[in-house]
């Protein structure tokens, strides 16, 4: 019953990472960088905190009784998803949104479920599993199998790429319809994202400490004598990540503002500005709720590798069906 709750809570997570990217759609008249970074405000500063406040008892103290390295090195990875982030909406614009959200997803199951293994391998940690262990289990050779299905999947996108591009090449028409698509650039963006989002599993698993204060308290408030984890301990930890995550993203689009001009997006009362802000409300804190319901559903599996992979499995087949 564990495995099937988490199985659905990995499956909302997925749902809503690959639909976030819809409402920006919907946002009229406004740059890139504007709607993205109004969105990233609600992904990454406004929602984790009112997040973790509603689930997570006394988080604030929790975070400054961390480590200062442990909260530095968790800062860290969150400033490399950063950038995979970034260039995460850079990909789904040059790709579209099926093709550029699974190759760049597909990368980022394989290296966010790969690396820490393989770190594991030479730094043992107990509750942690090495690529050893995936190697000699046979939960882990499944594991194994799927990332090897995922990497053939990329090879075949990324054919399919290449023959849309050709297609549109033959029709004058079909490229100014697809302004943005630019198979080239976007390959290259969408393999520096699939490696760079992987930090993201990283993080988590750097700031350890933080979700696992959090899991003691619970138990010991709650009298908890099994095994049983805390649904919710990882909010704690997104709150750290994430402000990595909107230091890159907060310095790239500002630069982008100041070298497109288009910082007059933001108070432009030719676009529909209430509309334009709801819609980059709603697209990232939809973005959120991945990771919300990511944290439910690692918590109920039990293990990282298992639950990233699952979790973008979910993401594109979601993202293909919005595609």
């Amino acid at each position: 019953m564990e495995v099937i709750f988490g199985v659905i809570f990995h499956f909302i997570g997925g749902f809503a990472s690959g639909s976030f990217y819809i409402p920006y759609k919907k946002v009229k008249g406004w740059a890139w960088e504007s709607f993205w970074i109004v969105g990233g405000l609600f992904s990454w500063l406004i929602v984790p905190p009112i997040a973790a406040w509603l689930t997570v008892p006394n988080f604030v103290e929790i975070i400054k009784a961390t480590n200062g390295g442990i909260l530095g090195l968790t800062y860290f990875f969150g400033l490399l998803w950063g950038i995979g982030g970034l260039t995460y909406g850079l990909g789904v614009r040059y790709l579209g949104v099926s093709l550029g959200s699974t190759i760049i997803l597909g990368l980022c199951s394989v290296f966010g479920a790969l690396v820490p293994a393989v770190y594991y391998e030479f730094s043992p940690k107990d509750g942690k599993d090495s690529i050893g262990m995936l190697a000699l289990s046979h939960w882990g050779q499944i594991v194994l199998i799927g990332i090897a299905v995922c990497v053939l999947g990329i090879i075949i996108c990324g054919r399919a790429g290449t023959l849309k591009e050709r297609d549109l090449n033959k029709s004058g028409a079909a490229v100014n319809e697809n302004k943005d698509y630019k198979f080239g650039l976007g390959i290259t963006v969408a393999i520096i994202s699939g490696v760079l989002s992987a930090c993201f599993a990283f993080g988590i698993d750097a700031g350890a400490d933080m979700a696992n204060a959090a899991n003691a308290a619970w138990r010991e408030a709650n009298h908890i004598t099994d095994n049983a984890n805390f649904l919710y301990k990882n909010n704690v930890t997104y709150i750290v990540i994430l402000w990595g995550g909107l230091t890159t993203n907060f310095i790239w689009c500002m630069i982008l503002n100041a070298r497109n001009k288009t910082f007059g997006n933001y108070t432009d009362g030719k676009t529909p500005l209430l509309k334009n802000y709801i819609f980059s409300a709603l697209a990232g804190t939809t973005w959120f709720l991945q990771f919300f319901f990511y944290g439910m559903g690692e918590s109920k599996l039990g293990n990282g590798a298992s639950s990233w992979i699952l979790h973008m499995a979910f993401i594109i087949p979601v993202a293909n069906m919005w595609g």
